[in-house]
């Protein structure tokens, strides 16, 4: 494949460059370099918001969807996955195009995209429009979420940029429980008689308020010195994330037809396809989609490491519990949203007292919160299994504060690591590679804890397919426990 001349933002060099703002004097008086404002900072941290709460406020509406669509349960994992799979696929892309064309206008294009999908996603007339709708709506999250750590790479430098990556990395957390505290509650409240239908419509406001704010206070940034694109690692990533997530994600419900397992074996090769790629581009001296060098930075290769089981984890957790709070206990949606109040309280806790603990106990203080997190998740183990009959949204209320505390903890001091150590030409390219390696296993969880659950729920009950899903979560947490001890020492 032909490689064509576009640049690079967040999978090449963030460079500091900022497009120009010509002073008043004309364009003969000197340029300044424009700085991200904290209003502007707050905008593009709600782009960042959208895609991480649009990814789960569906959970808590799923089983209302399939009443009203007669979708059955593999449309409904399409609707959850089709959303996943595009975002994950379409990121890298994402980032390219946004230096080349312009960070704040592809930003702002995603942003206009991702309020008229949601709008598709509102009106759609049957559950293959939804799905449609979902895919369309997760390749716009692809073309916004790229530009925000580009902008705030771009934008900012010093303690104003480790602030702006420290709040960036708490919404990331907050605002995947708050989806799914607002899907509850807006299901429940039934907004103009439009049910289910108004956790995609609310969108529509949002998104035309980031799009004015972003005209208004986001300056617009882009390469001064644009790479080439790697075209063939371009496509052996998509191929390769495609191969893995697709099957994963519809197999089981589609009743692993024959296609699910032409992928699956496809995976394998189309992984070391772009290994063997990515280095030939490094040593020939171009610019690959992700360098192999940037997996040797200690930072880079022990954060992504920890990051791929807390995120097939959390990604899962989140859809098992939806389904078994509403399904199982028979919770309403705004009381299946609102159990998870006490996580978000919790979580916004831990991220704002990371930062602290990062700097004064240094990796100690993420393997803190993995012993944290596991406490929680066997603290719930315990409460679903004993406590099942009769149980409310109170009672798992405890459980999930102690799992958000720790999660908090974790997961911002975890992504702040991951950019810790990069050389700052190659910043941007350990944040996408960051951003794909967050999404994708989210979505992988989704779908393998999912269809655990989901395949054990009738032959041996809700409660025992929940207890034993969530134990396969704790083998997942331990995982991360003994990963934490390779960060470095000194974390965020």
């Amino acid at each position: 494949m032909s490689e064509i001349p576009i640049a690079n933002p967040v999978l090449s060099a963030p460079d500091t460059s900022v497009a120009p703002t010509v002073r008043a004097g004309g364009p003969s008086s000197p340029v300044t370099r424009a700085a991200l404002s904290p209003l502007g900072l707050f905008t593009v941290l709600m782009g960042a918001a959208l895609p991480m709460v649009d990814f789960f406020i569906v959970n808590v509406a799923l089983p209302t969807i399939d009443h009203d669509l007669n979708a059955g349960p593999a449309m409904l994992e399409m609707v959850v996955g089709g959303y996943g799979v595009a975002y994950a696929v379409l990121l890298v892309l994402g980032g390219r195009l946004g230096d080349m064309v312009g960070r704040r206008r592809l930003f702002m294009w995603g942003t206009a995209a991702f309020g008229v999908t949601s709008v598709a996603c509102g009106l759609a007339p049957d559950a293959w429009t939804l799905v449609a709708a979902r895919v369309a709506q997760g390749a716009a999250s692809a073309l916004m979420m790229p530009q925000v750590l580009a902008t705030i790479q771009a934008t900012t430098q010093g303690a104003h940029r480790t602030k702006a990556l420290s709040m960036y990395s708490g919404t990331a957390g907050v605002a995947s429980a708050v989806g799914q505290v607002l899907g509850g509650v807006l299901v429940s409240v039934d907004l103009f008689g439009t049910g289910w239908r108004s956790i995609f419509l609310v969108n529509a406001p949002v998104a035309a308020l980031a799009l004015l704010l972003t005209a208004r206070t986001v300056p617009e940034t882009r390469s001064e010195h644009p790479t080439r694109v790697d075209g063939r690692g371009t496509a052996l990533l998509s191929l390769t994330l495609v191969s893995l997530l697709l099957p994963l994600t519809e197999g089981r419900s589609a009743g692993w037809p024959v296609w699910s397992w032409v992928l699956l074996a496809v995976f394998p090769f189309a992984a070391v396809a772009f290994v063997v790629v990515e280095r030939r581009e490094e040593r020939a001296g171009r610019t690959p989609l992700v360098p192999p060098s940037l997996l040797r930075i200690h930072s880079v290769r022990s954060g992504l490491a920890l990051i791929v089981p807390f995120s097939t984890g959390w990604g899962g957790f989140m859809f098992v519990v939806a389904v078994a709070l509403q399904e199982g206990l028979r919770l309403g949606p705004m009381a299946a949203g609102l159990a998870l109040v006490p996580l978000c309280v919790t979580f916004l806790i831990g991220s704002m007292a990371g930062p602290r603990l990062g700097a004064r106990y240094g990796r100690r203080a993420v393997t803190a919160g993995t012993l944290i997190q596991a406490i929680g998740l066997i603290a719930l183990v315990a409460t679903f299994h004993w406590g099942w009959d009769g149980l409310g949204a109170l009672g798992v209320g405890p459980g999930l504060a102690v799992l958000g505390l720790g999660q908090g903890i974790l997961l911002p001091l975890t992504l702040r690591t991951v950019l810790s150590e990069v050389p700052v030409a190659q910043a941007g390219v350990g944040g996408g590679v960051m951003v794909t390696t967050q999404q994708s296993f989210m979505a992988l969880g989704v779908a393998t804890l999912g269809t655990l659950f989901l395949s054990l729920a009738p032959s041996v009950g809700m409660r025992d397919a929940l207890t034993i899903t969530l134990g396969a979560q704790l083998v997942a947490v331990a995982v991360t426990l003994l990963l934490s001890l390779r960060l470095p020492r000194a974390v965020g």
